[in-house]
Order: structure tokens, then sequence, then C-alpha cells
């Protein structure tokens, strides 16, 4: 494998990132960070990841905001929470994945047609129409906007999914569904105060 040396420059620097993410839920902790490495250590995918978990935080940490926002491992990441748990310094590295993926969402800073933002977006879209998710339906308007064509390979397990009452197309709702929405309203505006 070739090892790559990357310059960063200081004019790639967004201090407004750096102090955004130390203010974040799981952040207030993230200038403790040792770069001892535990956290990627114990990631089960740090393998595939194009940063491993302690220099994403590194790369947070100093306001590397396009780098950071733009890096595979925030989608990687599976919530095992091995990084969170081995982390000496008790930070709380799956909940920076969660935030910088919000982020990386909010500002378009993800690859085009890929599915992990598209499904969180749908996810979040239907959570608010209608308070539940019909997972046929997420999964159809995801692989609409992804990867039409791969669709077609999943036919016939659809089809044995129809069979067997599996897979349903009928739209879920809950009662009070305002309520949900008024309540994911004030997470948002309790998450934008936060932020500054």
């Amino acid at each position: 494998m070739e090892l790559k040396r990357v310059v960063m420059l200081e004019a790639e620097r967004d201090p407004a990132f750096a102090n955004w993410i130390s203010h974040t839920v799981g952040g207030e902790r993230i200038h403790h960070c040792l770069q001892c490495g535990l956290c990627s250590g114990s990631c089960p995918l740090s393998l595939w990841m194009d940063y491993t978990p302690r220099r994403l935080l590194l790369l947070s940490r100093e306001g590397f905001k396009e780098k950071a926002l733009s890096s595979y491992t925030i989608w990687l990441c599976t919530s095992c929470y091995a990084c969170t748990v081995e982390c000496p310094k008790n930070i709380k590295v799956t909940d920076l994945m969660y935030a910088l993926k919000a982020r990386a969402i909010q500002e378009r800073f993800y690859p085009k047609r890929f599915a992990v933002p598209e499904l969180a977006r749908e996810f979040s879209r239907m959570i608010r129409g209608s308070g539940r998710i019909t997972e046929s339906r997420l999964v159809l308007r995801v692989f609409f906007k992804t990867a039409i064509w791969r669709l077609i390979g999943f036919s016939s397990l659809g089809v044995k999914l129809l069979r067997t009452g599996r897979l349903r197309f009928v739209r879920e709702k809950v009662n009070r569904q305002k309520e949900i929405v008024a309540l994911l309203n004030d997470v948002a505006a309790t998450r934008k105060e936060l932020a500054r």
C-alpha cells in the first residue's frame, strides 16, 4: 500500500467549524483527544475508511471542514460504539460521527447518489409526514434516487416478501402526528441554538 503525504494549508481551516464541533453534543471533550489511536484500533471498519476515526477527530478539531464532511468515514461508521468505549478521555466519538453526518447532509457534502444520506433524508421526511416509516416505501424512494437500475436485481426478493406478507406498501400513520412534528421542530431549534 502506497503511503501518501498530504499537506494541509492554514487557508483550508474554518475556525467556525472547529468551534462548532467542540460545542456540539459529544464534542465537548474533543480537545482532550490524545491521538492515541484506540478509537481507530477498535473500529471494525477502519481498514475501509479514508480517514481513521482518530484522524477524522483531528481534522474536525482543527477546522478542516471540507475534508471532514466529505469523508467516507462518517458514512461507514456503524455506530457500534467500540471507539467510544475504548477512549481513555471519554470522548463520545460515535456522537461526533452522528453530528458530522447531520452537518454533511445539511451542507450537501456527500457523494452524489450516495445511499446513506438519501436514506437519512427520506427517513426524516417520512417521520415528519406520517409519524412512522413504511420500510418498503423508504427502500423504493432511496433506490429511485440513488440506484434505480439495482432495484431490478432485487425484484425477485420483493416478490417473495410480498407473497409471505413481509412487505407492505400501505402507508402507516400514527395518531397525534402534529405533536411529533412539534417535538422534531423543538429538537431542531435546540440544535441550532447549541451550534451558535
